[in-house]
């Protein structure tokens, strides 16, 4: 489809909509202060969701994880970025307390956010995210943690150092991080994007943060790997990954837009480290045509591997609004892509707003923001897509991220993750003399259990 007809279909979507009463949004995204008003709105309805605040209830996390809620570890974690990107885009600082505790509550005891009650489902995208929302509280200056506590830029540092060691990048696959960190997790032996994708990105704005040069070679060789391996394609098709047991040829191609997204900023942000080297400005403008052409028809956000039959996962539910705020964060270090990227995203903004209720219908925002009406869908995920892709409208309104050298406060540790748990000792794969152990076990309790048996069944 080319643009003009692109525009024009766009245009036919919004007049049949006006026309059905469909536009009478409860929202306004007009001016400057209707957005604020709106995304101050939708921030407190995204909050209602969580519980972490009330007595009784643990701090950082959403209601979960399954069957206790609807809730992953990571979606708090990525909630939290979330609504650090609100407090920077409208100034609103009245969630910062409890953005804090959330954050601090979740750290674990190698404040490297690995904490011992989430192992069971702990991976390093999960760890990845929380990692991401610490990157971008020292980026923007998010008022620092007292001092006794971890900081932003060390919590940051110390996820990337943990999954950066050589137990976390084994040579299977030629390389890469598994979607799993413990070997006894459901997953250990996949390798996804969106694992690769944290490193990749956290990498790269370490380096621009920093400039320390470490940081970019990890994030050089993440790059290389993804495309070596196959997960990202000539044409910047990003797929979710393959097992270890197949080499990693066994690709599954389904395409999830936050793979995009997470690709997209860490690109900019090499792009902007490099100086805008030709390498980084090529790749960085192919993902950014590729995201556009794949994730936003008719200009608006759409989530191609389950929105079309709402197949869609709470986790998918959640991945709109991350790209909006990063696409959006992507064009202050690499600013050649705004004219392109901008306002797709304002009008896919608009096509979110349009999704949500008013107070007569319960306050709420939907999913399927093409339909320019609201689909009966609500929960968390829901409600941060849309304030994400609605606060992301005042990019142009702030400053862009900082580094060490131009005001930033967060204090860094060169040592952060050197106390993290390796897993080596309780989720360590077990050895020959491990397997031959346990053989003598089972057979000693199945010894002991015809046993007992045999004395039930004769009542001596």
């Amino acid at each position: 489809m080319t643009p003009w007809i692109s525009r024009l279909a766009t245009a036919a979507m919004v007049m049949v909509a006006t026309n059905n009463g469909i536009a009478d949004a409860a929202y306004s995204i007009a001016s400057t202060q209707d957005i604020k008003n709106t995304a101050a709105d939708i921030a407190w309805d995204l909050l209602q969701y969580y519980k972490g605040n009330l007595t009784g209830q643990t701090p950082g996390i959403l209601p979960g994880p399954p069957p206790a809620g609807d809730y992953y570890w990571w979606e708090a974690g990525a909630m939290w970025g979330t609504l650090i990107d609100y407090w920077k885009l409208t100034g609103d600082s009245s969630y910062n307390d409890l953005i804090t505790q959330g954050m601090l509550w979740q750290v674990g005891p190698g404040k490297d956010y690995m904490p011992p009650n989430v192992t069971a489902s702990l991976g390093n995208d999960d760890q990845g995210f929380w990692g991401m929302s610490a990157m971008l509280a020292a980026e923007n200056n998010f008022p620092d943690p007292p001092e006794d506590k971890p900081q932003w830029l060390a919590l940051a540092q110390a996820v990337f150092h943990t999954q950066a060691s050589p137990d976390r990048h084994d040579d299977t696959c030629n390389g890469g991080l598994r979607w799993q960190i413990p070997w006894s997790n459901n997953g250990y032996n996949y390798k996804n994007s969106i694992a690769n994708g944290c490193f990749f990105n956290l990498g790269a704005r370490l380096a621009r943060y920093t400039n320390n040069a470490t940081y970019a070679e990890w994030a050089e060789k993440t790059w290389t790997w993804m495309r070596g391996v196959g997960l990202m394609d000539d044409k910047y098709n990003i797929y979710d990954g393959g097992h270890v047991e197949h080499n990693c040829t066994d690709i599954n191609h389904a395409q999830f837009s936050y793979n995009n997204g997470v690709f997209l900023l860490g690109a900019a942000h090499m792009y902007n480290y490099t100086n805008g080297s030709d390498v980084w400005r090529s790749r960085l403008e192919s993902l950014v045509d590729a995201t556009l052409d794949i994730f936003f028809p008719n200009d608006t956000a759409y989530e191609v591997a389950c929105e079309e039959h709402m197949s869609c996962t709470t986790d998918m539910l959640s991945f709109k609004g991350y790209v909006h705020r990063w696409m959006a964060s992507a064009t202050q270090v690499a600013p050649f892509i705004a004219p392109k990227v901008l306002p797709v995203l304002k009008n896919s903004a608009e096509a979110a707003v349009a999704t949500c209720t008013g107070e007569a219908n319960g306050r709420t925002c939907g999913f399927k923001w093409s339909q320019r009406v609201y689909d009966g869908s609500k929960g968390a995920g829901q409600q941060m897509n849309v304030l994400g892709a609605v606060s992301s409208l005042l990019i142009d309104q702030v400053k862009p991220p900082v580094t060490n050298m131009t005001g930033g406060t967060s204090k860094g540790d060169p040592n952060a993750g050197s106390n993290s748990d390796d897993f080596r000792d309780k989720y360590s794969p077990p050895t020959t003399g491990d397997k031959a152990g346990a053989g003598i076990l089972t057979i000693v309790v199945l010894v002991s259990v015809i046993g007992t048996f045999g004395w039930m069944s004769t009542g001596v």
